[in-house]
């Protein structure tokens, strides 16, 4: 007896299936805004109830982590939607995670584990962002090439 899979053919208006790598990669960034904008957050708290060494610098440390936080959200926003412009963005994100991931590993105590974590999620984000079939589904076109005469 041979089974028949039904499987109902994607709509030609919803275009290709998106690759589990940019739903990955979107993850990925999401999670790096979600805790840029909660450190922001918890910089701001600090700064304002707290009693930290310079009220000054905590709140616009705070104010600056959520900021940069919005960028990898808009970027994660971008992918889900498959953006091209989101790729862009993302790359910046895990570029910039590296050398932060860096000065973590070479800190004492918790924050060590904390920066292995960090750069997995990196290099993770960058074999993800810059694989050809992520391109592809972003529908950004390599370089040109012209032909030879």
């Amino acid at each position: 007896m041979s089974t028949q899979q039904n499987t109902p053919a994607p709509s030609p208006s919803a275009g290709p299936e998106k690759p589990g790598r940019i739903a990955a990669l979107a993850a990925l960034n999401a999670l790096e805004g979600a805790a840029l904008v909660v450190g922001g957050i918890y910089m701001l708290a600090v700064g304002l109830f707290g009693r930290p060494d310079s009220m000054q610098q905590a709140e616009m440390g705070g104010l600056t982590l959520v900021a940069l936080g919005l960028i990898p959200l808009l970027a994660a926003r971008g992918l889900l939607r498959r953006r091209s412009w989101s790729r862009g963005p993302a790359l910046i994100t895990q570029l910039m995670a590296l050398p932060v991931a860096w000065t973590l590993l070479r800190a004492q105590g918790a924050l060590i584990p904390l920066g292995i974590v960090l750069a997995a999620v990196a290099v993770t984000g960058l074999v993800l962002v810059l694989d050809p079939a992520t391109t592809k589904a972003l529908g950004i076109r390599g370089p040109r090439t012209t032909p030879e005469a």
